[in-house]
């Protein structure tokens, strides 16, 4: 999946989203929840591909170290970037194409993606505060196979 190209204007910005969302993927590659919750915001609003509203870093955090502890055990994440947009120079909206590679379980009653590969979308939303950029909602939903997907 190729990285789509955002406008230069906020070149250093999109460089330090880049990072976060590089280090995301390292902790959960490394099967770490709280590395994965490093930089939400204390009050973060999170929505799961299973569609569970959380709020709060502590939730985040403690909900990302279950599923990385459970069904999510030894899986690999994969994001690619496919867009970042500043609404206001210190708001910016970061479209991510998202790959789970190796699931092979699942919660009850919710299949195993036959090839071991859950395709999923997610919409971050990072404010920057003291310097520092920080997800204030995260929103991910899972793509399906079907027509319209």
């Amino acid at each position: 999946m190729p990285e789509l190209e955002t406008a230069g204007a906020h070149a250093d910005d999109e460089a330090a989203i880049r990072a976060v969302v590089a280090e995301q993927t390292a902790a959960w590659n490394a099967g770490d929840g709280v590395g994965y919750a490093r930089h939400v915001a204390p009050d973060v609003s999170f929505t799961n591909v299973f569609g569970a509203l959380l709020y709060g870093a502590s939730a985040f955090a403690t909900r990302h170290s279950e599923i990385l502890a459970t069904f999510y055990r030894a899986t690999t994440k994969h994001h690619v970037i496919r867009r970042i947009r500043f609404v206001t120079p210190d708001v910016a909206l970061v479209d991510v194409e998202n790959e789970v590679r190796g699931v092979v379980e699942m919660p009850p009653g919710v299949p195993v993606p036959p090839d071991g590969v859950l395709t999923t979308r997610l919409l971050e939303v990072f404010v920057r505060r003291d310097g520092r950029w920080w997800v204030e909602a995260y929103h991910n939903v899972q793509v399906g196979t079907g027509a319209g997907s």
